[in-house]
């Protein structure tokens, strides 16, 4: 049914929504659909420059293969099985001759380990990522590379194509010592390729190791891919967000040395990643691949700097999180971590006479970079041994950096214990800033636009330091920008917010969706970057409070469809599968005494699915989201499901679907999750990736032992029960809200910055009464708008920004806004 509602926006104080009305009939055709009216004589919140940002994270080849300029893969012979179990030493290169990679006492660097040792003549090829080096014509390369021959050898350094064709002429260099020493030369590109491959050949035995090249053109000649970083400075960014996300507080929290037997995953640390390349770590990047470390601490804070933005680092506080949930008890690592983070402020900040200043001066930045804040952890999912750790970071921080912010994190979750644990453990320490993330479903998004309006305004700060919604299509960008109406409107409780993942190589993804896409020469925006783009670059210094009365709500729909079984990275058995309405009428049931599974379809194509004495058992551990389903479609809006489950082997617990449409729309109760410490309601809409959290609480199965589950379907309330006790329950009951709006002041401009999202599939027509303030009779206006099925792909982006100027602007004045749209009306005051 059509309902009114106001929505406020921009008071300093907590706000809360009008409750909902019927709505009375139009008195006329022209009657808007949607009331905007502006407060201007009330004081709006302040919003400050470091309101939007952006966040790094070396995932989908991020930086190598990314951002960091190289060009040759596997530069330094450090790939490993630790690190993929694909990868050798030679992982990218192509051998001719003999030439093999060594791990012994005449390496270049104890933390540089391996290099090549060829016997005789031998040529080796790279052809970088992708599909290949990519060459502009006239374009220079710098080449380099760090040898020895203990009876000299002759270097000859070529480029060509991948059918051969010569892209630039040959590069000769001498070697003279049987000392490491660098060896440098250039190469102009003769032909634009992006086929490219780098062959080395040696006319004798050699040593090699750090075979680099690179384009002289970098952005702001700081060795960074001009076009990403481009890209990424077009956002004015007030903040980044470095160096993780997940790589940041994973694996092991000792150093990589020999008294710590060199652990190949490990942590995130600082002084790995400084000082000349060729001296710095590698390690296994949690997202399974090698990390060169090439680009380390000074290349983030120099590109920081570069594209205007204040870094903020992000340090590990040795509890593990992103599934591996571990705390690491050593009294004495802990300092020394507590002590690297010291050292890094001042590495940022300290003068050149400084240890760590001085080694930031010997890199080239003399100026300290101004560092004021830092963060400590990333999601992790233990509350109290990572909030016993964060307190000696933040009082360390504070005692001798009084100045920084020291910011701190709700776990991995938008809700549930650890979220609810966080919040009230910051809120009783007095922490300045409290990090959440969540990624959810467009629907979550258009459901939760007034979630920071109750925020309580005399606690901690919010930074939403990741969210996305879980898909890359234009709806999904416009439920973003709805939501982001909602954080501009509280600007005073949610200073910080940036979209997550940022960069994503289309050949190598570990996570949907992402900001901004490339291949080797190439790079192009999604339809979410274009989003935030238009709202960093359109941000304003304070809210304007407004109000927006009318439009329709979609209204939540009772939980129906099919009911299944799965598992992830578990074996398990399911036996008494039953369906049946409150007072005991049978809708489904299944014992799987008949000795088959008929009825029953895979939804994953996933797992190895078969009856076995009387239950059905799926026996593969390695395999993630097993669905099947079975094929009666439950239709009743109230009804019970019970069964039995017991898991046989493997990493995790049971995944019980129901409410199954399809195989990217269903909900789950997720037993045993995230490595057998986690259960969770998980809700998919649209997409089997796109799920969305609506409880959670600490959980684990134990293998062998069978348990009684029942799922009391009630409309949309749901109860959990395991074995006659509840574990949970959930109300799915939200609204969607499909039009929000928000408006904003740029003082320099003199301008007022209207912002209106209309997600709905019909045009809202719209008065806005500015509140008596007096305006230019026209405004300038960007318009988002497409199918909302769009997406922005290498061969097109068809979702781009269009401005023009309108007339029919006033102190009131009606507009209507096009379907599937985000529109920004920028409306100059005159007096």
């Amino acid at each position: 049914m059509p309902r009114f509602r106001t929505r406020l926006a921009g008071a300093a104080v907590a706000l809360v929504a009008l409750p909902l009305a019927v709505a009375p009939p139009a008195s006329a055709a022209t009657d808007p659909d949607y009331t905007i009216t502006l407060r201007p004589q009330q004081q709006g919140a302040a919003i400050d420059d470091e309101m939007y940002g952006v966040f790094f994270e070396d995932i989908n080849f991020a930086a190598d293969g990314g951002l960091y300029a190289e060009l040759v893969r596997n530069r330094s012979f450090e790939f490993l099985p630790a690190d993929n179990r694909s990868y050798t030493g030679l992982t990218g290169w192509t051998v001719t001759g003999t030439a093999t990679t060594v791990d012994d006492a005449a390496r270049l660097d104890d933390r540089n380990r391996t290099y090549l040792r060829t016997t005789g003549a031998a040529g080796l090829t790279n052809a970088g990522y992708n599909s290949g080096i990519a060459t502009k014509k006239g374009e220079i390369y710098n080449f380099s590379v760090w040898a020895r021959a203990d009876q000299g050898a002759t270097l000859t350094v070529s480029l060509h194509a991948a059918d051969g064709t010569t892209l630039a002429a040959p590069l000769s260099k001498r070697i003279t010592s049987d000392t490491w020493a660098k060896y440098t030369g250039t190469l102009r590109a003769t032909t634009t390729s992006d086929t490219g491959r780098v062959t080395i050949g040696t006319d004798n035995s050699s040593r090699l190791d750090m075979i680099s090249l690179t384009p002289r053109e970098t952005y702001k000649n700081h060795g960074l891919r001009k076009d990403l970083a481009e890209k990424i400075a077009a956002l004015h960014p007030g903040f980044l967000r470095f160096p993780g996300g997940c790589l940041v507080n994973t694996g092991s929290m000792y150093s990589y040395d020999a008294a710590n037997n060199y652990p190949r995953a490990r942590s995130y640390q600082w002084k790995e990643t400084v000082g000349p390349v060729e001296t710095r770590a590698t390690n296994a990047n949690f997202w399974g691949y090698n990390q060169s470390y090439g680009l380390g601490y000074y290349e983030y804070l120099q590109f920081a700097e570069d594209v205007g933005a204040k870094p903020l680092p992000v340090v590990p506080a040795l509890v593990t999180g992103c599934g591996q949930n571990r705390a690491t008890d050593d009294p004495t690592l802990l300092q020394r971590h507590i002590q690297d983070t010291l050292d890094l402020i001042e590495f940022a900040n300290g003068p050149v006479t400084s240890t760590w200043g001085k080694l930031r001066a010997r890199m080239g930045h003399p100026k300290p970079f101004g560092l004021t804040m830092i963060a400590v952890g990333n999601e992790e999912n233990l509350p109290n041994e990572y909030f016993a750790n964060y307190l000696q970071f933040r009082d360390a921080i504070t005692a001798k950096y009084p100045s920084v912010t020291v910011i701190s994190n709700s776990g991995p979750d938008d809700m549930g214990v650890t979220f609810d644990n966080l919040w009230a453990k910051n809120k009783a320490a007095g922490s300045d800033m409290v990090d959440e993330h969540y990624y959810n479903s467009p629907s979550w998004f258009l459901q939760n636009n007034a979630r920071y309006d109750s925020y309580d305004r005399s606690g901690p700060d919010v930074f939403l330091g990741e969210y996305a919604s879980l898909d890359a299509k234009f709806a999904n960008s416009l439920a973003e920008a709805a939501y982001m109406t909602g954080l501009e409107r509280n600007a005073d409780v949610v200073k910080m917010a940036s979209y997550a993942p940022l960069l994503a190589n289309i050949d190598n993804v570990q996570w949907r969706p992402d900001l901004i896409w490339f291949d080797n020469d190439e790079s192009w925006g999604s339809t979410s970057y274009q989003m935030q783009k238009l709202f960093m670059n359109n941000v304003g210094d304070r809210v304007v409070p407004s109000s927006v009365t009318g439009g329709k709500v979609v209204q939540p729909q009772p939980i129906t469809g099919r009911v299944g079984l799965s598992t992830w990275a578990t074996a398990a058995r399911y036996d008494d599968l039953k369906v049946t309405t409150p007072d005991g009428k049978p809708l489904f049931a299944d014992d799987f005494n008949d000795g088959n599974a008929d009825g029953w379809s895979t939804l994953s194509n996933r797992g190895t699915w078969s009856v076995q004495d009387g239950a059905y058992v799926q026996t593969d551990t390695a395999a993630t989201n097993t669905m099947v389903a079975a094929a009666t479609n439950i239709t009743a809006t109230d009804y019970d499901i019970t069964l039995k489950a017991t898991k046989t082997a493997g990493a995790e617990g049971f995944l019980i679907p129901f409410g199954i449409k399809d195989s990217g729309t269903w909900y789950w109760w997720n037993l045993g999750g995230w490595n057998n410490t986690q259960g969770a309601i998980e809700k998919a809409s649209g997409s089997a990736d796109a799920k969305e959290q609506l409880l959670t609480r600490p959980d684990t199965v134990v293998t062998g032992q069978t348990y009684n589950l029942t799922i009391q379907v009630r409309g949309t309330q749901v109860t959990l029960i395991r074995d006659g006790e509840v574990w949970g329950s959930f109300d799915d009951n939200q609204v969607i809200e499909p039009f929000a709006q928000v408006v904003t002041h740029d003082d320099k401009t003199g301008e007022l910055i209207v912002k209106v999202v209309n997600a709905a599939d019909s045009p809202a027509l719209t008065k806005i009464d500015l509140g008596g303030l007096k305006v230019a009779r026209t405004a300038r206006m960007t318009v988002l708008s497409g199918d909302p099925g769009e997406q922005n792909t290498r061969s097109a982006e068809p979702i781009q920004p269009v401005t023009r100027t309108v007339g029919g602007i006033g102190s009131s004045f009606t507009r209507s806004f096009a379907a599937d749209s985000v529109t920004f009306l920028r409306i100059k005051e005159t007096s």
